[in-house]
């Protein structure tokens, strides 16, 4: 249970950041072999590539570029002024005669590049994050969602325990997770992910509380104690493991994670029948 709860609980937001970083990918625009002379740039140019381009006294005023590649490009006697960058930079290009104030254009923006006789002048702070982008605010939304579903989860699962007992909310939450988990395989969009995210976070908490329920009156009470640190060893040791091998197939494939936590919850909810059922257990 844990190395599939934990270890889907970092993948749906990677997998989601991808998703996102995938789609803004295949809307980047291309300009090749343009010729622009005497033009003012004051507006935002933003997923953009630009190949074997010549500008010729342009200024650049008052603008953001934001991932935006010169590739073999050449400028020449152009003026940059209170430009900011974001995930912007300059391959192989010729710059020469070019005067850059108050921008955070620095030498590693410029790679393999020419320069000549250009100068740089009241440095702006050099910073690669953009605080402003909407696809960083969905990550945290994504994260409080998960944890917001939870609660439905949490109220079924107090009124239900001693209706339908310990074993079969275990083993019926554990199952029905792992139906959840089969569907994403889905989940190819943005949307999809976060509902199922919600829903898996929904049902597999009820087989949270069951466990520590049982856990609590399956043992007596000089080992109690002893037993749910164990327990929680354990469920840490998996988180680890949950951590480590689901991330490492974002962006790669979704396959192998999902058959993972389907795996194991599908084993767990099918072992957990052989428990006891400790509902009308006298505590010790």
């Amino acid at each position: 249970m844990s190395l599939s709860y934990y270890g889907l609980t970092v993948w749906f937001p990677d997998t989601i950041r991808y998703l996102q970083e995938e789609e803004y990918a295949s809307r980047v625009k291309k300009f090749e072999d343009e010729h622009v002379k005497d033009f003012v740039f004051n507006f935002t140019l933003e997923n953009q590539i630009h190949i074997d381009g010549t500008y010729y006294n342009d200024k650049f005023y008052k603008m953001k570029f934001k991932y935006v590649t010169f590739e073999d490009c050449v400028f020449d006697e152009c003026y940059f002024e209170d430009v900011t960058s974001t995930g912007t930079i300059f391959k192989n290009c010729t710059i020469k005669s070019s005067f850059f104030h108050n921008t955070d254009l620095r030498e590693h923006r410029f790679i393999d590049c020419t320069l000549i006789n250009n100068t740089f002048s009241n440095h702006k702070e050099d910073c690669d994050i953009d605080f402003e982008e909407d696809n960083d605010f969905l990550i945290y939304l994504v994260s409080f969602l998960g944890s917001l579903s939870v609660l439905p989860g949490n109220i079924i699962s107090a009124l239900l325990m001693d209706k339908i007992g310990r074993i079969r909310m275990i083993a019926g939450s554990m199952l029905i997770s792992a139906v959840c988990c089969f569907f994403l395989f889905f989940g190819n969009s943005e949307s999809a992910m976060i509902g199922w995210q919600c829903l898996f976070c929904g049902t597999s908490i009820a087989a949270w509380n069951a466990l520590d329920v049982i856990t609590v009156e399956l043992y007596p009470t000089n080992k109690r104690a002893t037993a749910f640190g164990i327990l929680n060893g354990l469920c840490k040791l998996a988180a680890i493991f949950g951590n480590s091998i689901f991330a490492s197939f974002v962006g790669i494939t979704k396959v192998v994670p999902i058959l993972i936590a389907s795996t194991a919850l599908v084993g767990g909810g099918l072992i957990s029948l052989r428990l006891p059922e400790t509902r009308e257990l006298v505590l010790m």
